[in-house]
């Protein structure tokens, strides 16, 4: 079919590769040239490194062979590449291909606080995408775009619904983070089960400075940080999968429990306009029972499911508090993933 755009996926056999495989089978503006991972995965096909237990995939995708990491035949025969490397090897690889011209959308923390690259949840903060014209690699084609850490990325939309609304100074959260946010086979049973981890390495930095680096603007070459004061905690609970988060807000103006519901589940973003085929119908979900968002029924809320944060909110004297269950949003345009 013309028009449509060849990608490859990096990081084919663990879980956000895997991620990205689910959202990209039959989508409508994309096939999937290739499934790269290391050099002991070549050959191997995609059904025996298998990790994702939730989704049910075509026949054809569980034959393809995931081929060992070439970066010339990526630069040559793919315009677009959604990468769920870890960390330490998406850094250089990603900016290889961005240098060879490729468009390269990341999982990945390794580039997000880069001078002009954006970290884009869509519906928040889409016009940071002209970062990336000032990066030296955008005149032969190719660039870097992130999305955020998974914890950032299940408050950032309400965080932007209010901010635009009421005014937003403060940010207080709590996270309570599932196993799978280590990536498989996640946190050891030993040390998980019957346990809370109070300590997530690098996790309180990441969310205090890219909530701020979405919430700004880009403009004149550079990122202007929101100033809005982010302090996170973040701890690993025994959950399989959902992160729950607890915030305190505090805003400019002081509305109603009712108005704050409103403006939340009202929000909706430029993906959502345009009607892209893997957004969410409403980003935000609302629950008014005392006792949800609980990652057992609302990790996957939303339609299609599992694409939607859901809320539950409630107002304590000046601030508002409330709590957030969500899995994290792989880059074509919403959906969940399992690291971080």
């Amino acid at each position: 079919m013309s028009g449509r755009v060849s990608v490859a996926v990096l990081g084919a056999t663990g879980m956000i590769g895997q991620r990205f495989v689910q959202m990209l089978e039959d989508h409508p503006y994309f096939d999937v040239e290739g499934l790269y991972a290391s050099e002991r995965s070549e050959g191997r096909r995609f059904a025996d490194a298998l990790r994702v237990r939730d989704h049910t995939y075509k026949q054809e995708t569980l034959d393809a062979r995931v081929s060992a990491m070439d970066l010339g035949r990526i630069a040559r025969n793919c315009r677009v590449a959604f990468s769920g490397l870890p960390s330490g090897l998406a850094g250089p690889t990603e900016t290889e291909l961005a240098r060879r011209g490729v468009a390269v959308f990341s999982n990945a923390g390794s580039h997000r606080m880069d001078p002009h690259v954006p970290i884009v949840v869509p519906e928040v903060n889409p016009g940071q995408l002209s970062a990336v014209e000032d990066q030296e690699t955008y005149g032969g084609g190719g660039y870097i775009v992130t999305n955020a850490n998974c914890a950032s990325t299940g408050i950032i939309m309400p965080l932007k619904a209010m901010l635009d609304r009421y005014g937003l100074r403060q940010v207080f959260v709590s996270t309570y983070q599932a196993v799978s946010g280590a990536g498989y086979p996640g946190v050891a049973s030993l040390d998980a089960l019957g346990n809370v981890i109070p300590y997530i390495e690098n996790e309180e930095e990441k969310m205090e400075s890219e909530i701020g680096k979405m919430l700004g603007t880009y403009s004149g070459g550079r990122f202007e940080h929101a100033g809005v004061e982010v302090v996170a905690n973040c701890a690993r609970v025994p959950v399989v999968d959902g992160h729950t988060e607890s915030l305190v807000v505090g805003t400019e103006a002081s509305p109603s429990v009712g108005e704050l519901s409103q403006a939340l589940s009202s929000f909706r973003g430029e993906p959502q306009e345009l009607g892209l085929p893997s957004a969410p119908e409403a980003p935000i979900v609302v629950r008014a029972e005392a006792d949800r968002p609980q990652a057992v029924y609302d990790v996957m809320a939303g339609t299609p499911p599992g694409r939607g944060a859901c809320h539950h909110r409630r107002q304590a004297q000046e601030s508002h508090g409330y709590y957030s269950s969500s899995r994290s949003r792989t880059t074509p345009s919403a959906g969940r993933a399992g690291a971080c």
